[in-house]
């Protein structure tokens, strides 16, 4: 099992640590670090709420975790809360801007596994318990000077810095920026399509430039008068036929 690389703190402090002899020694509580290098040194569970001390573990000590467990090789050491107090740290510390107002919260880090080296914190604009808020990644060089639960830094504000993760109104705020532009430009091109229909010429007119440029060719059968071909010597001979023609029952018919 093979640890992520980056790791987020709070990805390691949400599993419960499991050692090589079986004993689950409950949910990771803080973090042990070195704020002046930057650098993650360990971290802290608590093993029963019953009980008022805490173990600490070091960095080099965990071994990989699945869903639910972080899996660690070695013992701990035994820590009270009062020397817990003491423990330098960066986290929870307000976040100052160049003209020293509060900007935001130190909420998070992310570090490398192998070696502890912080490699960017997480700021948070409200409370960072509060689920679905946003984040920005803060790095060392950035940081101009620290003391115990400050943070100073040469920002003018939070969007200065790249947002690693948006909040939920953020989220929503942007896609329905995006709706927006898409239901715009449909509008757009339904508005072109219905001026480029408007300036077509209406279809008598088309058709009569149609005739105009197009003659018509079919042939005229009526142009030519039917009795200029009329023959005459034609009709006289087919006359004795007919007078030579027995007459029928129905010659002598006076009705007809």
């Amino acid at each position: 099992m093979t640890l992520p690389d980056p790791l987020l703190l709070s990805d390691l402090l949400r599993h419960r640590v499991r050692c090589d002899q079986g004993l689950d020694h409950g949910m990771g509580v803080m973090a042990w670090m070195h704020p002046p290098v930057h650098r993650l040194l360990g971290w802290v569970s608590r093993p029963s709420a019953l009980r008022n001390s805490r173990t600490v573990w070091r960095l080099d000590q965990c071994r990989g975790f699945d869903d639910q467990q972080v899996f660690v090789k070695g013992a701990p050491s035994e820590i009270d809360q009062l020397t817990l107090e003491r423990l330098p740290t960066l986290l929870d510390a307000d976040l100052l801007d160049v003209a020293g107002e509060r900007l935001g919260q130190v909420a998070d880090l992310a570090f490398v596994p192998s070696t502890g080296e912080i490699l960017h914190y997480l700021v948070s604009r409200s409370d960072p318990r509060l689920p679905g808020s946003s984040r920005w990644r803060l790095t060392p060089d950035r940081i101009v000077d620290q003391q115990p639960g400050l943070v100073s830094t040469g920002l003018r504000d939070l969007d200065d810095l790249p947002e690693a993760r948006a909040s939920v109104r953020q989220d929503f705020v942007r896609r329905s920026r995006h709706w927006r532009e898409q239901l715009q430009h449909l509008g757009d091109r339904a508005g072109e399509r219905l001026e480029g229909w408007l300036e077509e010429p209406p279809w008598d007119e088309q058709r009569s430039r149609r005739d105009l440029e197009e003659p018509d060719v079919r042939p005229q059968a009526m142009d030519s008068d039917p009795l200029e071909d009329w023959q005459d010597d034609d009709w006289i001979d087919r006359e004795p036929a007919m007078q030579n023609r027995r007459p029928s029952q129905r010659d002598g018919d006076p009705w007809i």
